[in-house]
C-alpha cells in the first residue's frame, strides 16, 4: 500500500512465471535465431586462411561480450517501456515484456546504419583503421566491458541510466586513455565536434520529455473531460477501451524505436570487430553488384576530378594516406589536402577497375583497401561541414554521390548481425525488466501513475526517439520516458518522490564520468598486456 493504493496484485501478477505454452514458444523463437546466426555465421567464414585459431577466438570473445552489452541494454533500458502499460494495467505483465520484446526485435531487423556508424566515428582514427591489431581489441573490450559493469551497476539498484550516456562515456574514456598512451605518436583522442553533436542529443531530448509530456497531460486535460483518464487504477480496472489502445500503441511504437534506435549501437561495435578478425570476410561489402561496382568507378573519377581542379597548384602528397589521416586526426586541412584527397580517390577508382569487383581484390589488400575508402568518406564528410569555400554546390552533388557509393562499399550490416544483437536485446527485456519496472511505475511521482500521465509520456518517448532516428542521433529511451514521467507528475500536481529524482539525476550525472574512468582504466590495462 502507498498513498491508499494497493499494489499486492499488481507485484503478484509481476512476480508470476511465464506460463508453460509461452515458454516452449519463446525458446524455439530463440534457438531458430540462434541456428540462422550459427548458420550464416559460419558461412561467412568458411574459406578464411589464418595461421592460428586466434582471430577466431577473439572474433568469438567480442561477439559474447558485444552482445552481452545489449542483453544488458535490453532489461536496462527497454523495460521503460513496458513501465506505463503495466502500471495502467493495460497489459498483463508478462504479456507485455513478451510484447515489447518483439517489436524491439522488429526495431533492430528494420533498422539502418545511420546511427552504428556515426558511434564508430567517435573512437580515434589510428585505432579505427588498426582494428584488428592488439591496440584496437584493447579498445573494444575495454570500452563493451565498463558499459557493462555500468549498466549492471545501476540496474541493480533499480536507476534507470541511460545505456547510450554509458557507451559515449566508454568510447571518449577509450580516446582519452589512448592520446595518454601515444603522447610520443601523435595519435588523436576524441572527436570533439561528433562527440559535442552527440551530447547535445542525449542532453536535450529529455529536457524535450519532460516538457512535452506535461504540455500533452495538461492539453489533453482541456480538451477530454473523462475524468476517469486522470484518476489512478482503481484495483485490476483496466482503462477505457480508446486509451488501452493509445497506450498499447505507444508502448509498441517506444519499444520498437528503441530497438531501431539502441540496436543500432552494438551492431556497430560489433561490425568493427568483425572487420579487425576477419577482414576478408566483413571489411567490404560483397554484394555490390557489377553494375554499382562500374557506378563507383565513374563517380571516383568524376569526385578526384573536382579535388585536382581545385588544388592544381598544390604540391602533390607524397603519402596520401597520412595526409588524410592527419586531417581527421587534427580537423585542420594542410596545403596537400585537397590534392591528397583526389589523388586517393582516383587510385581507388582504378585498382577497382583492374580487379572488375569488390569480391575480387586479393585477400591481402581488402583491410587496406576499406580503410583507403574509410579515410577519403570520412574526409568528405568533414568538408561538407566546415570544407572549401571554393567548391561549388553541383560539385558538392557529385562529392555527395561519390560518398553514397563508399557507403554502399562499406557501411553495410549482414543480416545474421542484426538477428544476433535483436535477439540479445530482446532476450534481455523479457529477463531483467522488474527493478527499473518499479522505479518508474511507483518510485519517481507521489502517486500512482494515471493512464493520461502514461499515455503522454509514452507519446512523448516514442516521438522523440522516432524522430532522433530519423536524423540518426542516438538518444537514451530511459532518460525520455523517466522525464516524460516526472513531468507529467509535475504537471498533474501528484509531486515527485525527491530522493528518486535525486538519485536518478545523480546516475544521470556520474554515468559520463564513471564510465570514462572505468574504459579509460581499462584501455591502460589491456593496452599494457595486449
Amino acid at each position: 500500500m502507498r498513498n491508499g493504493v494497493p499494489f499486492s496484485t499488481l507485484e503478484a501478477k509481476m512476480a508470476a512465471p511465464p506460463n508453460k505454452a509461452g515458454r516452449i514458444v519463446f525458446m524455439v523463437i530463440v534457438a531458430a535465431g540462434v541456428g540462422y546466426v550459427g548458420f550464416n555465421l559460419i558461412s561467412d567464414l568458411s574459406g578464411q586462411e589464418t595461421a592460428s585459431m586466434l582471430p577466431f577466438m577473439l572474433l568469438a570473445l567480442a561477439l559474447v561480450i558485444a552482445l552481452g552489452f545489449e542483453f544488458v541494454n535490453g532489461f536496462h533500458d527497454t523495460a521503460n517501456a513496458v513501465a506505463t502499460v503495466i502500471y495502467t494495467n493495460s497489459l498483463n505483465p508478462q504479456v507485455a515484456v513478451v510484447w515489447s520484446g518483439f517489436w524491439n526485435f522488429l526495431g533492430v531487423m528494420l533498422s539502418g546504419g545511420a546511427i552504428a556508424f556515426a558511434i564508430i566515428s567517435l573512437l580515434p582514427v589510428e585505432l579505427i583503421l588498426q582494428v584488428g591489431s592488439g591496440a584496437g581489441f584493447a579498445m573494444v573490450f575495454s570500452l563493451l566491458v565498463a558499459a557493462i559493469i555500468w549498466n549492471l551497476g545501476t540496474w541493480y539498484f533499480g536507476l534507470p541510466s541511460s545505456s547510450s550516456h554509458t557507451l559515449i562515456g566508454s568510447i571518449i574514456g577509450v580516446g582519452l586513455a589512448n592520446q595518454v598512451v601515444s603522447t610520443t605518436t601523435g595519435t588523436s583522442g576524441v572527436d570533439w565536434a561528433q562527440a559535442g553533436s552527440i551530447g547535445k542529443s542525449l542532453l536535450i531530448s529529455p529536457l524535450i520529455g519532460s516538457a512535452f509530456a506535461a504540455l500533452l497531460l495538461l492539453l489533453a486535460q482541456r480538451i477530454i473531460p473523462d475524468k476517469r483518464l486522470y484518476s489512478p487504477p482503481e484495483g485490476d480496472q483496466p482503462p477505457p477501451l480508446w486509451i488501452r489502445a493509445l497506450l498499447l500503441l505507444t508502448c509498441t511504437g517506444v519499444s520498437f524505436a528503441h530497438g531501431s534506435n539502441d540496436g543500432q549501437k552494438g551492431m556497430g561495435l560489433i561490425m568493427l570487430i568483425l572487420i579487425g578478425t576477419v577482414p576478408t570476410a566483413f571489411a567490404l561489402n560483397h554484394a555490390v553488384t557489377t553494375d554499382q561496382t562500374q557506378e563507383f568507378i565513374a563517380a571516383s573519377k568524376e569526385a578526384a576530378a573536382v579535388f585536382e581542379r581545385h588544388a592544381a597548384d598544390s604540391p602533390a602528397s607524397t603519402d596520401p594516406r597520412s595526409e588524410l589521416t592527419a586531417y581527421l586526426r587534427t580537423r585542420t586541412a594542410g596545403p596537400h589536402t585537397l590534392l591528397a584527397t583526389g589523388q586517393l580517390i582516383r587510385d581507388l577508382g582504378v585498382e577497382l577497375s583492374s580487379y572488375g569487383l569488390l569480391t575480387k581484390l586479393p585477400a591481402a589488400r581488402t583491410r587496406n583497401f576499406r580503410n583507403d575508402l574509410y579515410l577519403v568518406g570520412e574526409s568528405i564528410r568533414l568538408m561538407q561541414k566546415s570544407g572549401p569555400q571554393e567548391i561549388s554546390p553541383s560539385e558538392w552533388n557529385t562529392l555527395a554521390s561519390y560518398k553514397r557509393h563508399v557507403d554502399l562499399a562499406t557501411r553495410f550490416i549482414p543480416g545474421w548481425v542484426k538477428v544476433s544483437v535483436a535477439i540479445a536485446l530482446g532476450l534481455g527485456t523479457m529477463i531483467g525488466w522488474k527493478r527499473i519496472v518499479v522505479t518508474v511505475g511507483e518510485k519517481i511521482g507521489k502517486d500512482h501513475l494515471t493512464y493520461a500521465q502514461g499515455a503522454a509520456a509514452e507519446i512523448t518517448a516514442m516521438t522523440t526517439i522516432a524522430a532522433a532516428d530519423s536524423f540518426g542521433l542516438p538518444v537514451s529511451t530511459t532518460h525520455v520516458l523517466s522525464s516524460a514521467v516526472g513531468g507529467t507528475m509535475a504537471a498533474n500536481g501528484s509531486g515527485l518522490q525527491w530522493g528518486t529524482v535525486r538519485n536518478l539525476l545523480m546516475a544521470w550525472v556520474l554515468t559520463l564520468p564513471a564510465s570514462i574512468f572505468l574504459s579509460g582504466t581499462l584501455y591502460w590495462i589491456f593496452h599494457s598486456f595486449v
